[in-house]
């Protein structure tokens, strides 16, 4: 058994992720685990359907189990998001390796840049940018431009590329012994708002769904084609941060500036800025505006926002990944789930009912999805009442 892992958003779903588990396969992977976002995503918004049928889409794709990433930090930085995906990867005790996409496929001058993102010179430096007013990721690569030179520091230009460091990063500093699997993205860049034959980027495919074009299906395997029209058929999609937004509003508009300092990134006084921003403004990208600086960039703004509204504290953050948490497998995902039982380092859940004998801050995490969940469901074209985290089933195929 070759056990291969993908941290993923799917958000859809698209064949360009098709063709990444089917290199996959090419390359040994016998069983192909993914840890999937839930509800929320990275960039600060919601998933344009929910977890469950695209966890559907991506068993059906090609993926044998789907494990959920919790969404205390799913929707945090690019460190954070990668760090929790491999602890749960490692957890799993089966992992063999974990492939990622990549701009530039070089593992090592991957992992060199990933060394060069830890270094104490390189840290230092990074103040010193900082105080110039630019923000971290351009203040980061200016540095290591400076100790590692043009190449390195090109690495760390493209978003691929980041996550891919942050998983060397994270799989280093928890000194695992898993191989790395880069695989360059091809056909498409990330947001680019070009298409080429079938491969378009998620992000030009979600903006195709939130108008209803179906040329966005031409970018899609027809799993997710029949997963998301199922979705559309009962009102549950697509699903935008901008249906819940008067929702959102009223939940910012009652916080106090103590409790916007206790959200995670935030820092220097910005909960001044994030408070006054949000007794003026009218709509949530009036709000992102107003709040948005050289310093502090239109993604970290939308993270902070969405931490606040879902009421997420630096300490539930902290809280990182307590369990490892189904939601969907075939029979080859059910190979993995026995092997598991054995070799897991945290507690594997396939019923709600599980997290009761769990501690407290697994619970705490688990009370935060459900919450996030309740206020997803405020998100799509048919609203649904809360507690619906505890009803649905892991899909089995």
């Amino acid at each position: 058994m070759k056990v291969v892992g993908i941290i993923a958003e799917y958000n859809p779903f698209h064949n360009g992720h098709k063709m990444m588990i089917e290199k996959c396969r090419e390359m040994g992977a016998t069983h192909v685990v993914v840890v999937m976002s839930g509800n929320f995503v990275q960039r600060g918004g919601v998933a344009i359907m929910e977890k469950r049928p695209r966890a559907r889409a991506a068993l059906m794709g090609g993926a044998d189990l789907v494990l959920e990433l919790p969404v205390n930090v799913a929707t945090q930085t690019a460190e954070r998001f990668a760090r929790g995906g491999v602890e749960i990867l490692s957890a799993l005790g089966l992992c063999d390796a974990i492939a990622f996409g990549v701009e530039d496929d070089n593992l090592s001058l991957l992992m060199k840049a990933a060394e060069a993102v830890t270094d104490g010179r390189v840290d230092s430096l990074i103040k010193g940018e900082l105080a110039g007013g630019v923000n971290y990721a351009l203040a980061r690569q200016n540095a290591v431009r400076e100790v590692y030179g043009e190449q390195i520091s090109n690495i760390l230009s493209k978003p691929n590329n980041i996550l891919a460091v942050e998983y060397i990063k994270a799989r280093n500093n928890m000194a695992l012994d898993i191989e790395l699997w880069p695989i360059k993205r091809e056909k498409v860049e990330h947001d680019s708002p070009s298409v080429s034959g079938s491969f378009a980027s998620a992000s030009t495919i979600r903006t195709l769904l939130e108008q209803r074009d179906e040329s966005a299906f031409e970018f899609l395997p027809n799993e997710t084609v029949d997963a998301y029209a199922s979705m559309c058929d009962i009102g549950r999609a697509p699903a935008t941060i901008y249906m819940g937004e008067r929702a959102i509003l009223g939940i910012l508009r009652n916080l106090s500036k103590e409790d916007i300092r206790k959200a995670p990134d935030v820092s220097e006084g910005l909960e001044s800025r994030i408070y006054n921003a949000i007794k003026t403004a009218t709509s949530l990208e009036e709000l992102y505006d107003i709040v948005k600086t050289k310093r502090y960039t239109h993604s970290r703004i939308r993270r902070i926002i969405t931490s606040l509204f879902l009421g997420l504290t630096v300490e539930d953050i902290r809280l990182g990944v307590q369990y490892i948490r189904v939601l969907g497998m075939n029979e080859r995902g059910r190979e993995v789930l026995r092997g598991s039982k054995e070799s897991a380092k945290l507690p594997v859940i396939t019923k709600t009912a599980q997290l009761s004998g769990l501690s407290k801050e697994a619970n705490r995490v688990f009370e935060l999805e459900c919450k996030a969940t309740d206020l997803y469901n405020l998100s799509t074209p048919r609203i649904l009442p809360c507690g619906t985290e505890y009803k649905d089933e892991i899909i089995m195929l």
